[in-house]
This record gives C-alpha cells, sequence and structure tokens, in this order.
C-alpha cells in the first residue's frame, strides 16, 4: 500500500527551515536561546531568528496569533530535482506560488515556491539557502546538519495513508520502520518516513481503527539533534530550571537510538532535543516493527490526568472536524 514508485532520485531533500506564528516573542527568546541554547537574533520588533549552522535561518518567530507552525522549508538539492518536484504538483493540479524578494531574504534563501501541504501547513522548497559566516553564540557546541537536515517533524493525522503518499511522490520519502504502541486503551501507529540518511525527516502518527487527532497543532513536535551527549542533558536541565514543561524526560528510541528529551515549547507544541540517532545505509536497510515509542525512559513530567483528558476531549472534537490533505 505504501510503495509508491518515485519518478526522482532518493536523497535529494531535507528539512531547512521552520516558520512559527506567536504573540509570545520575548518567551521564545528565553526559550530558543536560554533553554535550548540557539543562536538568536531579532530581526525586527515582530520577527525573531534562530540559528544553529550556517544557514542565516533555520527558525522564524513571526508576531501572529496562531501558536503554530505556518510553513516548512524544504532544501531541494538541485534545479533538475526542484523543476521534477514542480512538475510533479502541476500534474496533481496543486497551486503552487513563488515567493517573492522580501520574503525569500527574510527566510534566509535565495528564492523559494510555496504550496498548501497537508493539515493546511504551508510547504515551501528552495535549492539556494543563503550561508553565513558570522560566529554563532549558542550555549552549546553545535548540532547535526549537513546532509541530515535541519531535523524532523511528527504530525498526527486522521489520513495517514495520504500522507504517506504525499511526502513519498512529492519528496521521494522512504519508509524506515514503523512503531504500534498502545496508550490509554488506543493503538497508535507511526510510519517513520526518511528523505536522506537521518533516520526519518518526517513521522506520521495515527490512531487505529477509529481515526482521531488530539494534538491541536499542525505539527506535533520538531526534533534537532544535538553533536554531543553534554548538550542535549544540559539543555533538560536548562528548561527545567527556567520553568518549561517538560513533556517526556530523558529516554530512549527502539528504531532510530536517539537518546532525547521533549519539552512544552511557548506556543504549546513539543521541542525534542536528541543526540546520537544511527543513520541510514541504504545498501543494507531493512524495515522493522517496533511494539514500543521509547526502549527506556522517556517518561512523562506533566499532569497525566489533565494531559489525558485534554488529549480525550480534543480526539472526541476531532472526529468532526475534517483534515486538508494535497491529493
Amino acid at each position: 500500500m505504501f510503495e509508491i514508485p518515485s519518478v526522482h532520485p532518493f536523497n535529494f531533500a531535507q528539512l531547512g527551515y521552520a516558520i512559527i506564528d506567536s504573540e509570545q516573542l520575548d518567551q521564545w527568546l528565553v526559550f530558543g536561546r536560554d533553554a535550548i541554547g540557539l543562536h538568536a537574533e531579532y530581526l525586527s520588533e515582530d520577527t525573531l531568528s534562530f540559528r544553529i549552522d550556517r544557514h542565516a535561518r533555520r527558525f522564524l518567530i513571526q508576531k501572529g496569533k496562531a501558536e503554530d507552525f505556518t510553513c516548512l522549508g524544504f532544501q531541494i538539492q538541485d534545479e533538475s530535482s526542484l523543476k521534477t518536484i514542480l512538475g510533479i504538483l502541476k500534474k496533481k493540479k496543486i497551486e503552487v506560488r513563488k515567493g517573492n524578494g522580501i520574503e525569500a531574504d527574510l527566510r534566509g534563501v535565495g528564492s523559494f515556491w510555496q504550496f498548501s501541504g497537508p493539515k493546511g501547513l504551508k510547504i515551501e522548497i528552495f535549492t539556494d539557502p543563503i550561508l553565513t559566516n558570522t560566529p554563532l553564540t549558542m550555549l552549546s557546541e553545535g548540532f547535526v546538519t549537513e546532509e541530515f537536515g535541519m531535523g524532523h517533524v511528527a504530525l498526527v493525522s486522521k489520513q495517514p495513508e495520504k500522507l504517506v503518499e504525499f511526502w513519498m511522490e512529492i519528496f521521494g520519502a522512504r519508509i524506515s520502520d514503523f512503531i504500534e504502541q498502545k496508550m490509554s486503551g488506543v493503538t497508535l501507529d507511526i510510519t517513520f518516513l526518511r528523505m536522506n540518511p537521518r533516520h526519518h525527516s518526517v513521522a506520521i502518527a495515527a490512531t487505529r481503527g477509529l481515526r482521531m487527532d488530539p494534538i491541536s497543532k499542525k505539527i506535533q513536535h520538531l526534533n534537532i539533534e544535538a553533536k554531543n551527549l553534554e548538550d542535549m542533558t544540559q539543555a533538560y536541565h536548562r528548561c527545567k530550571q527556567l520553568g518549561f514543561e517538560i513533556a517526556h524526560g530523558i529516554g530512549q528510541h527502539p528504531n532510530d537510538q536517539e537518546l532525547s528529551f521533549y519539552v512544552i515549547t511557548p506556543s504549546g507544541f513539543e521541542f525534542e532535543v536528541g543526540w546520537n540517532p544511527i543513520s541510514v545505509s541504504e545498501s543494507h536497510w531493512k524495515q522493522n516493527t517496533y511494539k514500543q515509542i521509547s526502549a527506556w525512559g522517556h517518561q512523562p513530567e506533566i499532569s497525566t490526568k489533565l494531559s489525558r483528558w485534554n488529549e480525550f476531549r480534543r480526539g472526541f472534537f476531532s472526529l468532526f472536524r475534517s483534515e486538508y490533505v494535497p491529493f
């Protein structure tokens, strides 16, 4: 069902940047700079930028009421792959808009193309990131990017098959593996998709049977990978000291073997800081299905009863809410 043939070669796309709307720029500054340890810069009184490497932009926090992701940018390796994607989108009759120069400058790219993706999230593609040699001022040694991209994102969907099809057809993604986890009487099925040597750039979760979406945000969590273990653990302690709620304490996933923790951002979605996940060797990789999300750890550190009630409430109301998928 998921093996959709790709018309373009593998390993040509990676997560490039994320844009978030929030009215809490001051809290985001504390979160990104002082808790996670990112390089922070105000581009204007309404726009906050975070860097983690030579890319001029990795995160943009813009003044807005959504308290959610508005855009995800994906870097495409060359013009040929870009033309292939634009051709697929045209064939699928998905409207594409080319960004203007001011918008491109804000994103730290030469040019970009935008279209509506899963759950109404704007997806942007570009080939020419602006790189800078301006030194980074961070509380960490650095983060793993390069050919792996900025990190990964996870979505919850009531139409997971269509979302998997979207990422495979448009971005040439391949399935790395699956996780099945029973939680609060509900079985959760998660599909992990890779676009490059990173174990997954996108994860898609769905409830088995009756499809619900208990997550109020377009993205359930975003992950970045610390270069060393101390940076990850120190970020965990800084988050706690600064009063940010820890969704899940330090633990390890069984499939990508990453050690990580999850913290609640000022906008309410989760942010995962990880360390030392495996990378995928295409010639030797075999899909597997795991029966638990965590091999150990990742214990909840927030009010479990309240959290479960809120998830149940959102899941119930999601039954009556439509979910946008591009095709």
